[in-house]
């Protein structure tokens, strides 16, 4: 996404205006606010645990590839790796003109991977790998020209001789191998395209022209290395069949019920198996959309990602690939880079719940975007616009960006959860980390979309506090235990800046003081008691997290 900028999706997306869903969870919810007023979690040290992988920080989502040059870009990814521990990078127009990956010389092919070389190489200095999207067509190659609805122009038509486009993806896996090793290059993930079921986007040819597309792909790269881990179809979204959508409505059946499904996923499985292709991983895009019914927009119940994860694992499993990995490679609380909830505290409490209610279901859950350098829709108007990153242009974290790092703090061992709280154990240290988070029940929706500050203001402004209880035994006695705080008032950057007066462009000492309001969680030392138990009460407010870690 993004996909979620593309003309198709934002025309056909529809929102239920946020007034109306602060009217109706403020008002019509009342009797949920009872049904869950306290988190309570036990854990003790020597527990048994289960192993608990941090799939969340797998791979996070970036622009596109140009904007991996920038000094910025680098500079933001060397911060989110090196505190939110992502692995790999993912991103659009790899082989975009701006790349000049490829061009033709009377005719003849001329290929260049100086700029791809250079975007791999910092990169991987900075810790991250790519997760390789392989789009969109050079110019050159293309058969109609700027088929992708950003401004950028990227070309989604597929070419009039795919025999072109073989020889460039196996030009360029060639290329990876001999630069970075055939070990390296095997533990990256490449990735046919993105969402090529919006044909008015990314990709304009047919399902079956898409599917051509893979099998051609995905035999070059095992040509080229049969160790190579290809995968797709990188679909745009969950949604409700047709058919299903029909009977619902004679039915009247509330829209919340209705079974929403992975896009192409079944037809993507049976062409493959058809045709004896590989497919190492399954990815598709599992953004909380929300839909038409009866002519009113109705936002998804807030435990969507969860479902969708869990329906797509089952698909899996019983598919003919049930070894394939499922990498989500992309997912947000909406699909629209204005969108100022994703500048909010909020944003950070949706993030913690999704995935720590999805534990085991999937292999990454792609954030998009780690930075606000991201220029589908062109630049943002004010440092804080509602952009995908987690960090922004000015490079200032915004909430969701210590909710990643309170997640990457957690251990490698589950010892216990419930709604609301874990606790884990790291096996090296076995050290204890637990973290909180106070998704209100008075919103039992995905976290709406707002369009403006003053919207996503009245959304985080909605919940009451939740009374925290942990205890963890089996400390040392005495024993180091940093307890940090993500709320309204710590770390909570865009909060400054409106306390600032929002100034669209701040000045270079405005800017310092946003980045350090944005650092600035509550931190709080305290220690286990004489036994080695530490009991931990207090309020927690609502949207606010906690993250108790033994040091």
């Amino acid at each position: 996404m993004k996909s979620s900028c593309a003309p198709s999706r934002t025309l056909s997306r529809g929102r239920l205006s946020s007034a109306l869903i602060l009217i109706v969870l403020a008002s019509g919810l009342r009797a949920q606010e009872t049904s869950s007023t306290s988190i309570q979690i036990h854990a003790d040290s020597h527990d048994a645990g289960t192993p608990l992988k941090h799939f969340w920080s797998t791979t996070v989502g970036a622009g596109r590839a140009n904007e991996g040059l920038r000094a910025s870009w680098q500079e933001q990814l060397h911060l989110a790796v090196a505190n939110n521990g992502f692995r790999y990078v993912r991103f659009h127009g790899l082989f975009h003109d701006d790349m000049f990956v490829y061009h033709e010389n009377h005719g003849a092919p001329v290929y260049n991977f100086q700029y791809i070389d250079d975007l791999f190489d910092r990169m991987l200095e900075n810790g991250a790998r790519p997760f390789v999207e392989l789009s969109f067509f050079p110019s050159a190659m293309a058969a109609r020209q700027g088929s992708v609805g950003f401004w950028w122009g990227g070309n989604g038509s597929p070419p009039s001789d795919y025999s072109k486009w073989a020889e460039l993806v196996h030009r360029f896996a060639a290329h990876c191998i001999q630069r970075y090793g055939a070990d390296e290059v095997r533990s990256w993930y490449f990735e046919v395209w993105n969402e090529p079921d919006l044909d008015q986007g990314f990709f304009t040819g047919t399902q079956s022209q898409y599917f051509e597309l893979y099998k051609i792909t995905a035999m070059t790269l095992k040509a080229v290395d049969p160790q190579l881990r290809v995968g797709g179809p990188a679909t745009s979204n969950y949604h409700v069949p047709d058919e299903i959508w029909k009977k619902a409505e004679a039915d009247r059946t509330d829209p919340l019920t209705l079974q929403w499904r992975p896009t192409w996923i079944e037809d993507f499985f049976s062409y493959c198996q058809k045709n004896n292709l590989p497919i190492d991983f399954i990815s598709t895009h599992p953004y909380p959309m929300d839909m038409q019914y009866r002519g009113k927009t109705v936002h998804r119940g807030v435990n969507s990602t969860r479902e969708d994860l869990l329906l797509l694992r089952k698909m899996v499993d019983a598919s003919p690939f049930p070894h394939a990995e499922i990498h989500l490679t992309e997912w947000s609380s909406s699909p629209s880079s204005r969108d100022n909830t994703h500048d909010s505290l909020p944003a950070a409490a949706y993030v913690a719940k999704c995935n720590l209610d999805s534990i085991g279901l999937v292999d990454s859950l792609s954030y998009w975007t780690f930075t606000d350098v991201f220029e589908e829709q062109g630049a943002g108007d004010t440092i804080f616009h509602g952009g995908f990153g987690m960090i922004n242009y000015q490079g200032i974290p915004k909430p969701v960006f210590h909710a990643y790092r309170f997640m990457n703090a957690l251990g490698n061992e589950l010892l216990a959860r419930t709604s609301g709280a874990i606790v884990t154990r790291d096996h090296e240290t076995g050290h204890l980390a637990a973290l909180a988070y106070n998704y209100p029940v008075e919103v039992p929706y995905s976290l709406p979309g707002t369009s403006s500050l003053a919207e996503a203001d009245q959304m985080a402004a909605i919940g009451s506090a939740r009374q925290l209880s942990i205890e963890l035994a089996g400390l040392p006695p005495n024993a180091p235990v940093l307890i940090e705080t993500l709320d309204k008032e710590h770390g909570n950057a865009t909060r400054a800046w409106e306390e600032m007066g929002a100034p669209p462009t701040p000045t270079r000492e405005q800017t310092e003081t946003l980045r350090k309001a944005a650092w600035s969680t509550a931190k709080e030392l305290v220690h286990s008691d004489s036994s080695g138990r530490l009991v931990l009460q207090r309020k927690l407010e609502p949207w606010s997290l906690v993250l108790i870690r033994q040091l």
